[in-house]
C-alpha cells in the first residue's frame, strides 16, 4: 500500500457525472438524483487503515449532514480481483456493520476515479447545490499511529461554511491514504 495524498481537483469543478450500482440496495444511483442538493462524495474501502480509523466518525458525521439535507454518496474503486476484501459482497456486510446510511456505490472500472482524479482512501470532495467543487481534502488530521481521535474537524468547517453562504476554507489540507487499487494496466495518469 502506497500512502498517497488526494491530488486536490480545482475548487469549483463541476461534479462529474456518475452512475453505478449499490451493492445492498440492489440498484444503480447516479449523480443527477442529487441536483439541486450540496453532495457529497469519498472514495472509501473496506481494508484501509485509514478509511479504518475514521469510518465511525465519518459514518456519524454523514447522517447529521444528510439530516441537513446534504446527500453523501461513498465509492469504492479498488480491484477487488488483487483485494478480495474490496468485493461487492464485502461493502453489504461494511453497511451493515457500521450502519452506513448513504449508498456505497462499486466503481468496477474505475472511470468515475478517473474522472474525480481520485487518488487515495479516504478521498473527500464536496460540491454545492450547484454540483461545483467546494471542498477537496482530509477528513481532519487523525491518521493511523499519531493517536488522534477521528472528529472529522475539517470536512465539518467545510460543511458549515458552505451551508453559510460562505466561501470555500482557505486552508485546505490533501487528504492522506492508501492508494486506490488499481486495475493491473489502469492506473491513471496522475498515479505514480
Amino acid at each position: 500500500m502506497t500512502r498517497t495524498p488526494s491530488t486536490m481537483l480545482e475548487l469549483g469543478t463541476r461534479a462529474p457525472d456518475f452512475t453505478l450500482p449499490d451493492p445492498v440496495m440492489r440498484r444503480e444511483v447516479s449523480r443527477n438524483e442529487f441536483e439541486g442538493m450540496p453532495l457529497l462524495v469519498v472514495f472509501i474501502c473496506n481494508h484501509c487503515p485509514y478509511v479504518i480509523l475514521i469510518r465511525e466518525a465519518f459514518a456519524l458525521l454523514a447522517a447529521e449532514f444528510q439530516a441537513q439535507g446534504v446527500a453523501v454518496v461513498a465509492i469504492n474503486a479498488n480491484d477487488p480481483g488483487q483485494f478480495p476484501d474490496d468485493s461487492p459482497v464485502k461493502m453489504i456486510e461494511e453497511v451493515h456493520r457500521w450502519g452506513y446510511s448513504f449508498p456505497y456505490l462499486f466503481d468496477e472500472s474505475q472511470q468515475v476515479a478517473k474522472d474525480f482524479r481520485a487518488a487515495c482512501t479516504p478521498d473527500l470532495f464536496l460540491f454545492d447545490a450547484r454540483h461545483e467543487l467546494f471542498y477537496r481534502g482530509q477528513f481532519d488530521d487523525a491518521r493511523p499511529g499519531n493517536g488522534l481521535t477521528p472528529t472529522g474537524e475539517d470536512l465539518s468547517r467545510a460543511l458549515l461554511l458552505m451551508q453559510a453562504g460562505g466561501s470555500p476554507p482557505v486552508e485546505q489540507r490533501a487528504s492522506l491514504g492508501c492508494n486506490i487499487k488499481w486495475r493491473p494496466g489502469n492506473e491513471p495518469d496522475y498515479f505514480d
